[in-house]
C-alpha cells in the first residue's frame, strides 16, 4: 500500500523541508491554537477509506445521541445547576471504531511513525503513542442533516483530526480561543458563548483530506449541523504520552455501545 500521505506537499521524511513545515506549523498553532494542513491525506487514501467505511456506518455503526452541558459532566463543584454555563446541549452523530476501520488507509496513517514522530514535534513532546485500545485508538464519526457536535471542551490538552467528507453546506468547525484557564473557569464568559453573545467565535471550513491539530481543553467548539444530502464525515486519531493506554469498560460502552 502506497503512503496515506501527500508527500509531494508534505514530505517527512526530508529533514530540510520537515524542519521547514513543522516551524511553520508550530507557529500557527501558538498563535490560533489549531493548525490546518490542507490535502495532507492523498485524495486516494481518503476515497479508499470512505469507501470501506460508508457501507459500516449504514449497517453497523453506532447511533450517538445524547443531551449534555458544555463540560460533558451533569455537575460541576461551584456552579449552581441552573447556571446559564450548564445549558443543555444536544449532540447526535453515528460512529465507527478502530477495528471497523482496520482496512482502511487511515489505519495506516495513524501508525506511520513518521507522522505520529511529526505530531509529537509540533505538540513539543519527547514522544507519542498509539492507544492499545482495540475500539478508541481511531474513531470516524458522521454527522448528517440535522445532527451536530455541539459546544464542549475536550478532556485532552489536543486533538487530531482528518475530514473525510464535507458536506454541501454547513459543517463548519467553530471555536472560542482561550475561553478558560487554569486559573480561571470564566463560567460568566462561557454562558455568553451558549447565548451566542461571543463576538470572539471564529469558524474554519474544512476540506477532505485536511490534518487539523487543535488544542481543545480551554478552547470551546463545536461543528455546524450539516445541510444537504452529503454528510460531514471526520476521523478522530487519538495519541497519549505513556504507552498502553486503553479506555475502561464503562466509557467504551458510554462512547460505542460495546466493550
Amino acid at each position: 500500500m502506497t503512503s496515506p500521505i501527500n508527500l509531494s506537499a508534505y514530505p517527512l521524511s526530508n529533514a530540510e523541508k520537515r524542519g521547514a513545515l513543522l516551524k511553520d506549523a508550530k507557529a500557527t498553532l501558538q498563535r490560533d491554537g489549531m493548525v490546518t494542513l490542507d490535502d495532507f491525506m492523498t485524495t486516494h487514501a481518503v476515497a479508499k477509506t470512505l469507501h470501506i467505511a460508508k457501507p459500516v456506518f449504514e449497517t453497523d455503526s453506532f447511533e450517538h445521541r445524547r443531551e449534555h452541558n458544555i463540560y460533558f459532566q451533569p455537575k460541576v463543584d461551584g456552579v449552581a445547576p441552573d447556571h446559564p454555563a450548564l445549558a443543555t446541549l444536544k449532540t447526535a452523530n453515528r460512529t465507527l471504531c478502530a477495528d471497523q476501520l482496520a482496512a482502511t488507509p487511515l489505519m495506516k496513517l495513524y501508525e506511520d511513525p513518521a507522522f505520529v514522530g511529526f505530531l509529537a514535534d509540533l505538540m513539543g513532546k519527547p514522544a507519542l503513542y498509539t492507544m492499545d485500545d482495540p475500539l478508541a485508538r481511531v474513531n470516524a464519526m458522521t454527522y448528517r442533516e440535522g445532527e451536530a457536535l455541539n459546544w464542549h471542551f475536550d478532556r485532552s490538552e489536543f486533538t487530531t483530526t482528518i475530514l473525510l467528507e464535507a458536506p454541501e453546506s454547513g459543517g463548519d468547525f467553530e471555536y472560542r480561543p482561550a475561553l478558560r484557564t487554569a486559573e480561571d473557569a470564566n463560567y460568566d464568559g462561557v454562558a455568553k458563548l451558549l447565548k451566542g453573545e461571543d463576538r470572539q467565535v471564529q469558524s474554519v471550513t474544512l476540506k477532505p483530506g485536511a490534518l487539523n491539530v487543535f488544542k481543545g481543553h480551554n478552547t470551546a467548539h463545536r461543528v455546524t449541523p450539516p445541510v444537504g444530502d452529503t454528510p460531514r464525515t471526520i476521523a478522530v486519531l487519538s495519541y497519549y504520552e505513556a504507552q498502553g493506554v486503553m479506555f475502561t469498560v464503562e466509557e467504551r460502552i458510554g462512547f460505542y455501545g460495546r466493550a
